[in-house]
């Protein structure tokens, strides 16, 4: 199970690209899911967006924390936290941290991005050692790609069993392919009520973790929030399920479906 939890998580947050002018998200923003594991209420996870600067400029600040809880976390215990600031104009991420502790797994790690020189600079602080990476083109950290595709897609423009991809740079393996395909839209019955959705499959690596390479299933609120609603996985081992479970300072209404 390890990396498993928060990886999922994430994985869920991720849209699909394309052209949309209305902000999707504002400062104070505050998302958390609950995550299940077979029977268990394995964790929970939290986003929350705040005002930051950079070098005098002003950006969004993410954090992200993610853990198990109860009976979970005497089997497993996980406390991981993600860092992200990037420009509130372009969406171009400036600095990622990623400190986790995943069972005994450490990772204690910083990535600054010079988008002038076109370079980032890994600090892994836990081996004492950095390294440097060319930026691709729209490169993004695992959450600044969150809120990327959150404001640049339009939902008019998704086409049933097509699929894109985005480049993404969090960890010292260096930048990778994430690639996702829209299956159309389906309504979820939430702990809010009846919310329709887009669902997507994000292709993943099968082996060790995930059963088959399209083992994951998302769901994301056809509303111009456009957050995550669920995601469902099947692992080697089982099954995981993560719910938006609380939400707070959403930039717009978030559309229930009234029966």
């Amino acid at each position: 199970m390890k990396r498993v939890y928060i990886l999922v998580f994430f994985i869920a947050c991720f849209g699909v690209t394309g052209q949309e002018s209305k902000p999707a998200f504002q400062a104070g923003e505050w998302l958390k899911f609950r995550m299940h594991y077979g029977f268990l209420n394995a964790s929970y996870a939290t986003l929350h967006v705040k005002n930051a600067s950079i070098g005098g400029k002003p950006v969004y600040h993410v954090v992200g924390h993610g853990e198990t809880t109860g009976f979970a976390s005497i089997f497993f215990k996980v406390d991981d936290n993600y860092e992200s600031y990037f420009d509130k104009e372009d969406g171009k991420p400036y600095r990622f941290v990623r400190r986790i502790d995943e069972g005994g797994y450490t990772k204690d790690i910083e990535i600054n991005f010079d988008h002038r020189k076109d370079k980032a600079v890994l600090n892994d602080k836990k081996n004492k050692k950095k390294l440097n990476f060319e930026l691709e083109e729209d490169i993004h950290d695992l959450i600044s790609a969150f809120y990327f595709l959150r404001n640049n897609y339009d939902s008019n423009d998704l086409v049933k069993g097509e699929s894109i991809e985005m480049k993404l740079l969090y960890d010292d393996d260096g930048a990778f392919n994430f690639k996702l395909k829209y299956l159309g839209k389906e309504v979820l019955r939430t702990k809010f009520g009846k919310v329709e959705c887009h669902k997507f499959r994000p292709l993943v690596q099968s082996g060790r973790v995930f059963k088959e390479e399209e083992s994951l299933s998302l769901w994301v609120s056809n509303d111009d929030n456009r957050i995550p609603i669920r995601i469902k996985a099947d692992l080697t081992v089982g099954s995981i399920k993560a719910d938006l479970d609380g939400y707070n300072g959403l930039k717009h209404q978030f559309k229930i479906i009234m029966d």
